[in-house]
């Protein structure tokens, strides 16, 4: 598995993935999907990216708003595998109108 980052590597990586903040040894953000099918479908393709990187966040879903929380637990924190995973569902949140929120 990758080596954990250093604080100011994480800092710097989050400084380019607005929704995304650490707490701890995590990083989490959230999104708001315009309804309930549309959380359903960012989820499916978050698990498209997860399975592709065999690298899983924890997911939780409230109808329409998506909270997602990456570590590398095998490592103990973040990873660049975190990061990665991050800009992933960057992307693919708007493929489904999703937006980070509030």
């Amino acid at each position: 598995m990758a080596d954990l980052l250093e604080p100011t590597a994480i800092d710097a990586a989050l400084a380019e993935l607005p929704p995304w903040s650490r707490q701890d040894d995590e990083i989490r953000a959230s999104f708001s999907a315009p309804s309930f099918r549309a959380a359903i479908e960012l989820v499916a393709a978050i698990a498209d990216q997860a399975e592709e990187m065999n690298h899983h966040p924890d997911i939780d879903i409230r109808y329409t708003t998506v909270t997602l929380v990456l570590s590398t637990h095998s490592e103990g924190g973040i990873t660049s595998a975190d990061i990665e995973l991050a800009r992933r569902i960057d992307a693919v949140a708007s493929t489904v109108g999703a937006s980070p929120a509030d």
